[in-house]
């Protein structure tokens, strides 16, 4: 069912993608995507394909710098569209993720996870989840991972439908977008921060 209504949601939105992606090769000069290895089901790494939102600008150390230096005024205005996650469309066709479930978050936090906090890996990670129409980046990391292991203890056919129908609504509004004091959504430092 993911990878049938990935592939008819992908032909759909086909028309967008490709304006997307034109308008973002000629943005950045080149590459439109951003691609992360990223956990998926069971911990298993997968890379994940998103359109490319920020500058690949880092500090004299080689690091990336603050996300508020990095966003470009055009990724902006795909994030808060969420066009920027478009592209996991293809995840979904390729059995890496599915249309619903626990947001794929960094490898780096695999550590940081309490037990419960890690049954999140139980399934597949979604393009949008509970978590996303609870809230999305506009909660605590605490409440995000509460509201994916109820999801895993939880989902089914018509929750997905549910988290699916919802996550339009919220998309069209611009809902959750944000974390309070972030560009985009602040960094988990570990359970109980």
């Amino acid at each position: 069912m993911d990878i049938i209504l990935a592939f008819l949601m992908f032909l759909i939105f086909l028309p967008i993608f490709l304006l997307v992606m034109v308008l973002l090769i000629f943005h950045h000069r080149g590459n439109p995507f951003f691609s992360q290895e990223r956990p998926g089901k069971d911990h298993i790494p997968f890379r994940i394909l998103k359109f490319k939102t920020m500058r690949d600008l880092v500090d004299q150390d080689g690091l990336p710098l603050a996300d508020s230096y990095r966003i470009t005024a055009l990724g902006r205005v795909i994030r808060m569209s969420s066009l920027d996650e478009m592209p996991q469309l293809i995840n979904v066709i390729r059995g890496d993720m599915s249309l619903v479930g626990p947001r794929p978050l960094l490898k780096e936090y695999l550590t940081l996870y309490s037990e419960e906090q890690s049954r999140r890996h139980e399934v597949r990670p979604g393009v949008t989840g509970w978590a996303q129409i609870n809230g999305r980046n506009a909660i605590s990391w605490e409440r995000k991972f509460k509201l994916d292991v109820w999801y895993v203890d939880n989902h089914g056919f018509w929750l997905d439908w549910r988290i699916l129908f919802t996550t339009l609504f919220n998309v069209l509004q611009g809902k959750g977008v944000t974390q309070q004091g972030h560009v985009t959504v602040g960094k988990f430092e570990g359970a109980g921060k």
